[in-house]
C-alpha cells in the first residue's frame, strides 16, 4: 500500500478534459510528478466534449481545481470560455491549459512551447531564423504562433488551398505579421517551385501533418529530396513510427533530425510549471514513460 500516494482534504485537482481521454498518458506524467515532488496534487481525466465543456468549466472553477488540460474538441471553444488568454493561446484560439487564478480561468497553449524547448534539444532556435511548417491544424498554428513569439524571424505555412483549416491559417498569418515583429505567410504547398524557395531560405522544416504515420509509413511530404540542404533542421510531430520516412531522408541527406515524442513531454512540463511553480523532472519522466 505504501506505493499509492496519500489524498487528504488539501490535495488540489489538476485534469484532463477532452473526449476520448482513456488512451492519455498525461495522468501517468503528472502524477509521478507530483509524486516525485511531493506535491499534494492529483491529476484525472474526465471525458467532456464541447457540449458539456461549459458547465464542467463552471463546475470545476467551483470547486477550486488548481488548473487543467484539454485536447480535442475542447481547445477551441476554451478559448472563448476562458477569462484571460496568453499571447500565444490568443493568436492561435486555442487552449490546452488553463491556470484557475483565483476563480479567474488563464488559458494558455503550450503545444508551441513544448515544441520549441525539444527543437532547442535539438539545436535549433526560432530567434532571428526562418522556419518553414508544412500543416495547417492546431499543431501547426501553436508552432507558428510560439516560434513567432520566441522571436523567429520569417515563417511560412505550407498548406493545400482546399485545406478545412485554410482561412483560419490565413487569419493565423495576418495576426502574426500584424502583432509580432516575424514576416509570416501561407503558400501553397503543392506550388514546387514557391515551396521549394521557402525551404531554401529554412533552416528548420516541420512536419505537422498526419503524413507519415503509422499505418501508412511509407509516405512523406518530401518528393524531391535536393530540397534538404545542410543548413536544415528536420522535424516531424508524429511519433509513432519514432523515425518517419521524412526522418529517415532527412538524415540521409545529412540534416540534423527530430520526432514529435518531446513535444509531448515538453508541453506537459510546461503546464507542470504554470500549476504549480516548479519545473517538472523531465529527465526522470523522460526515463520512465518515452524511452
Amino acid at each position: 500500500m505504501e506505493h499509492f500516494p496519500h489524498f487528504d482534504g488539501s490535495t488540489r485537482l489538476t485534469a484532463l478534459l477532452g473526449s476520448p481521454v482513456a488512451h492519455s498518458l498525461s495522468p501517468a506524467m503528472h502524477n509521478t510528478a507530483f509524486r516525485l515532488l511531493g506535491l499534494n496534487c492529483v491529476y484525472l481525466c474526465f471525458d467532456v466534449d464541447e457540449s458539456a465543456l461549459p458547465a464542467a468549466v463552471e463546475g470545476l472553477r467551483q470547486c477550486g481545481i488548481l488548473g487543467f488540460n484539454l485536447t480535442m474538441p475542447d481547445k477551441n471553444l476554451m478559448a472563448d470560455l476562458a477569462d484571460e488568454l496568453s499571447p500565444a493561446a490568443d493568436l492561435i484560439g486555442a487552449v490546452n491549459t488553463v491556470v484557475n487564478c483565483d476563480g479567474r480561468m488563464i488559458g494558455h497553449n503550450t503545444d508551441g512551447a513544448g515544441f520549441l524547448r525539444s527543437a532547442s534539444d535539438a539545436g535549433w532556435s526560432a530567434a532571428g531564423n526562418t522556419l518553414t511548417i508544412m500543416g495547417a491544424g492546431g499543431a501547426a498554428s501553436a508552432i507558428a504562433a510560439q516560434a513567432a513569439l520566441d522571436g523567429a524571424e520569417r515563417l511560412y505555412i505550407a498548406a493545400r488551398p482546399a485545406s478545412r483549416f485554410h482561412a483560419r491559417s490565413e487569419r493565423l498569418v495576418q495576426s502574426i505579421t500584424e502583432r509580432t515583429p516575424c514576416r509570416a505567410s501561407l503558400i501553397d504547398i503543392e506550388n514546387t517551385d514557391i515551396f521549394a524557395e521557402a525551404v531554401q531560405a529554412s533552416t528548420l522544416l516541420v512536419n505537422a501533418t498526419p503524413v507519415g504515420m503509422e499505418p501508412d509509413t511509407d509516405h512523406s511530404l518530401i518528393q524531391d529530396p535536393s530540397l534538404f540542404h545542410n543548413r536544415l533542421v528536420v522535424s516531424d510531430i508524429i511519433y509513432s513510427p519514432r523515425k518517419t520516412r521524412l526522418l529517415k531522408q532527412a538524415e540521409e541527406a545529412g540534416c540534423r533530425v527530430f520526432n514529435g515524442m518531446y513535444m509531448l513531454l515538453y508541453q506537459g512540463a510546461e503546464a507542470f510549471r504554470l500549476w504549480t511553480g516548479r519545473e517538472m523532472p523531465t529527465e526522470k519522466i523522460r526515463e520512465l514513460f518515452f524511452k
